[in-house]
């Protein structure tokens, strides 16, 4: 019988990867490359194409004059503080105590001046006292005129910038080289947001095509950068750009269909006042394409790696077998998500919420005005393509295990003669168990009935 060779790895270690397997793998990636590659291209020519050409819009130019060129926000020291009461009590409302400071300059032009700013009541419950940093707005003046000092907020960057090293942190000591990686991609998203999308919107681009080119781009980068060039990887894009692509066909509709006008709060009616030109429709759609980002990219990655896993534990799994195993971990993950989804926006509109808990409005009334409405449609719209993506997600990472797996399984080489007389003997021996079994109890076969 001819002798088969084997390669064996030193012990101690792994063994090699089969190199039929991996040569699979990438044919199957290069499948898959055919659908991705001229996607990247109309990427790419979206983002030459409607890249803003860096002049100043509509929007800026009426922006300038509620905010002077040259305004800075310099922090100031607490010198003095003197309360003062700037409201009487009325009802159960009790009185408000202002106050005027006196505070020293910290930084930038008129460092270790002294200027006089008035403390609204809401910074004085806080309990500011003499010591204590704020954040005011200068205005420089014009005309040669004295500049003008403001409270403007409360110092955050030492919380926020200590949060985010020890986040950092937390995420270089679990998640490693990857979860770095990821902050990096994270960077960069943040790069495509403020560069490219924000400008090209106030640029007056179309919402939808601003949305989808930028969110494509974001997804290339961010995805390969976290978890690296591979076949899983290659699946969880394809399924998070159909989620994308579904997000903006359906919210086009809904936002149509449900009359959104996207100008429900003060910050839209002051774009307005800026730019009465904006589209405010597709602002409400590029949000909604925009906010399925990170929960698409979590829910297509899992399922992508819930479907290779599979695979590597059971290689001979068919297809169907794959997809059913893997919808089997992608509906625990739907039910999770949704809750995610729903509790993340209830908490962020919880004061929008209580004011209509005061006002005993109906539920139905509230839950279909401007201004719940529009967050209902925009999370039922994410929520659906959301679902859909983990299904086409686990189609295309099953299809493509097992194509990897069926094109590099070698053709079962034919039996020897020895082989060949062993499986005729291994039948012979099951046809006379056949017949033993079949014997009556005194080992006699049973009688056969005279037809007639």
């Amino acid at each position: 019988m001819p002798a088969h060779s084997h390669t064996s790895a030193p012990e101690g270690e792994a063994p090699p990867p089969d190199p039929a397997v991996v040569a699979g793998r990438r044919r199957a990636v290069r499948l898959m490359l055919y659908v991705l590659v001229p996607i990247g291209l109309a990427t790419l020519a979206g983002l030459v194409l409607l890249w803003p050409d860096g002049e100043q819009t509509a929007a800026q130019q009426a922006a300038e004059s509620f905010l002077p060129p040259g305004t800075t926000y310099p922090e100031a020291t607490i010198a003095s503080l003197e309360p003062y009461q700037c409201a009487e009590a009325t009802g159960s409302a009790p009185a408000q105590t202002c106050a005027t400071a006196v505070m020293v300059i910290g930084e930038g032009v008129g460092a270790g001046d002294y200027v006089q700013v008035d403390l609204p009541a809401e910074v004085v419950a806080e309990g500011v006292e003499v010591g204590d940093e704020l954040v005011l707005n200068r205005d420089p003046g014009t005309d040669g005129g004295d500049a003008a000092y403001g409270f403007y907020d409360f110092p955050r960057g030492t919380p926020i910038v200590v949060l985010a090293l020890f986040f950092t942190l937390v995420v270089g000591a679990v998640a490693r080289l990857r979860g770095l990686l990821a902050l990096v991609g994270l960077g960069f998203a943040f790069v495509v947001l403020l560069q490219f999308m924000l400008p090209a919107l106030l640029d007056g681009g179309s919402p939808i095509w601003v949305s989808l080119v930028g969110s494509s781009a974001i997804m290339f980068v961010v995805l390969y950068l976290a978890h690296g060039f591979s076949a899983r990887t290659t699946t969880a894009l394809l399924g998070t750009l159909f989620g994308l692509g579904l997000s903006a066909v359906l919210g086009a509709v809904a936002v149509a269909a449900a009359h959104l006008t996207g100008s429900n709060d003060e910050n839209t009616i002051q774009l307005l006042q800026f730019d009465p030109t904006l589209d405010f429709s597709g602002l409400v759609l590029a949000a909604t394409v925009v906010a399925g980002l990170g929960i698409l990219n979590d829910v297509t990655i899992t399922q992508a790696s819930a479907v290779w896993q599979l695979h590597e534990a059971a290689p001979t799994a068919g297809w169907r077998e794959l997809f059913r195993r893997g919808m089997s971990i992608g509906r625990d993950h739907i039910a999770s998500t949704i809750y995610t989804i729903v509790f993340a926006y209830a908490g962020a509109a919880l004061p929008l919420l209580l004011i209509f808990e005061l006002y005993q409005r109906p539920f139905w009334i509230v839950l279909t005005g401007t201004e719940v409405g529009e967050q209902v449609v925009r999370t039922l719209v994410g929520g659906i393509a959301l679902v859909l993506a983990v299904p086409v997600t686990t189609l295309i990472g099953a299809l493509v295990a097992t194509a990897a797996t069926m094109r590099t399984q070698p053709p079962a080489p034919e039996p020897t003669e020895e082989e060949r007389e062993a499986q005729r003997r291994r039948e012979r021996l099951r046809a006379l168990r056949e017949q033993a079994a079949a014997a009556g109890p005194g080992g006699e076969p049973p009688q056969r009935r005279d037809p007639r």
